[in-house]
C-alpha cells in the first residue's frame, strides 16, 4: 500500500461504494490533491489507511445511512499516485541539431563503378 503525502497529487482508481445510496463526490480517473493522510478508525469500517482530499470536503456523515463521523477520510486503496508522462512531456522536447561531419580523404583509393553500355538494337531486314 502506497503512502501519501500533503500535497501530492493522486487520481480515482475505484469510485463505487457497496450499499451506499449517497454520491460521496470521487470520480473515477479524476485528479485531487491530499490534504491529510493517515490511519484512521472507524466503529463500522475498522482501521484503515485513509486520505482526505482539498477539493471535497465530507462534513458530518449524519444522513440516513450515515454514522456520524465527521470528514470522514476515504480509503486510500480508492487512489493512486499521479505519475507524470514521460513519454508526452518528451514530446515537447527539440531534437539537438546534428553535428557537421568534416570530410578527411580517404587512405583506400575509390573505385569507380564501369559505366553501363548498351548494344543498339539490329534493325529488322525484309525478306
Amino acid at each position: 500500500m502506497p503512502t501519501f503525502h500533503v500535497g501530492q497529487k493522486v487520481v480515482c482508481i475505484n469510485d463505487r461504494f457497496k450499499n451506499v445510496s449517497i454520491d460521496q463526490g470521487i470520480r473515477k480517473g479524476q485528479i485531487y490533491t491530499v490534504r491529510w493522510a493517515g490511519n484512521y478508525r472507524h466503529y463500522v469500517d475498522g482501521d484503515f489507511y485513509g486520505i482526505k482530499l482539498m477539493e471535497l470536503h465530507r462534513g458530518n456523515d449524519d444522513g440516513p445511512e450515515g454514522y456520524g463521523a465527521v470528514d470522514m477520510p476515504f480509503r486510500a486503496s480508492r487512489f493512486r499516485p499521479l505519475v507524470s508522462d514521460r513519454i508526452k512531456s518528451m514530446l515537447g522536447m527539440k531534437a539537438p541539431p546534428p553535428k557537421k561531419v568534416v570530410s578527411k580523404p580517404s587512405m583506400i583509393p575509390s573505385v569507380r563503378a564501369k559505366p553501363r553500355v548498351v548494344t543498339p538494337e539490329r534493325e529488322k531486314e525484309d525478306v
